[in-house]
């Protein structure tokens, strides 16, 4: 390849077939469906992505790869050579007449903020497939009483259901990063009655000092300080890292009711 990469970018390319054609097979898509990629690249994935569905809307960061995309010409592609993260939602869903689905591959820290950007903000989108950093992987999917368990497993599992698909050498990129990778597929399935960016804000004060106990924690919220007042001493007594999403979201709902 010509290009020249940039680090802080995060760009590292992939070329192998089988692995591009595996990572579209994990977000089941087809004719019918629109897709948002994030990061073109030299347009490898999107070339298959587009194969396979209705449309592709395909954000790239790089200006300097608008001559490659352009170049291969696919039908049904509009390419945005611009920062998604620069984009309101709904101004990057005016593309979309209904619900989509995102394929991307995530350098590590734009991970987190692509993951909760669609997940609090979106109505629209039906699932998420991301190739990510195999740590990031095992946080996005961690259970409760992990060491990987975290704001973001919370979360996730609040939207939907994570799986990691396949695990990725770093061999299978160039230039070749210094970790491995994982394919992960979020389905977003989950619809709770209850304020969501008030519970994302709520579930990072809980692990907002990690080997804090929960009283500790919601006592050095101005929101959520009162909390400490009248939940149970038991619950109180316990690190974030040990509660279900069930057991957040029953927490959550006692505050809730007592303001």
């Amino acid at each position: 390849m010509t290009h020249n990469f940039k680090k802080k970018f995060g760009q590292n390319f992939i070329t192998d077939k089988n692995l591009l054609n595996a990572i579209v097979d994990d977000a089941q898509v087809d004719k019918n469906d629109d897709v948002l990629e994030i990061g073109a690249g030299e347009g490898t994935l999107t070339k298959v992505i587009s194969e396979r569905v209705k449309s592709v809307v395909s954000y790239e960061i790089d200006s300097d790869l608008k001559e490659k995309l352009l170049s291969l010409n696919l039908k049904n592609v509009k390419f945005v050579l611009d920062d998604i993260m620069k984009y309101e939602i709904e101004d990057i869903e005016k593309d979309f007449l209904g619900g989509y689905k995102i394929i991307a591959n995530l350098p590590y820290y734009i991970t987190s903020p692509i993951i909760f950007k669609f997940l609090n903000n979106s109505d629209k989108v039906r699932s998420l497939t991301i190739m990510v950093q195999k740590e990031v992987a095992e946080r996005i999917v961690a259970k409760a009483g992990g060491k990987d368990y975290g704001v973001l497993s919370v979360m996730v599992q609040f939207f939907g259901n994570a799986k990691i698909t396949r695990l990725v050498s770093r061999k299978m990129f160039f230039p070749q990063p210094n970790v491995d990778s994982a394919v992960v597929v979020i389905d977003v399935s989950k619809n709770y009655d209850i304020d969501k960016a008030k519970f994302y804000k709520f579930i990072q004060t809980c692990f907002s000092m990690r080997r804090k106990t929960l009283k500790n924690n919601l006592s050095h919220s101005q929101e959520f300080k009162d909390a400490v007042n009248y939940l149970d001493a038991n619950v109180l007594s316990r690190r974030a890292e040990s509660f279900t999403l069930d057991e957040f979201i029953e927490i959550f709902n006692k505050i809730e009711f007592k303001k």
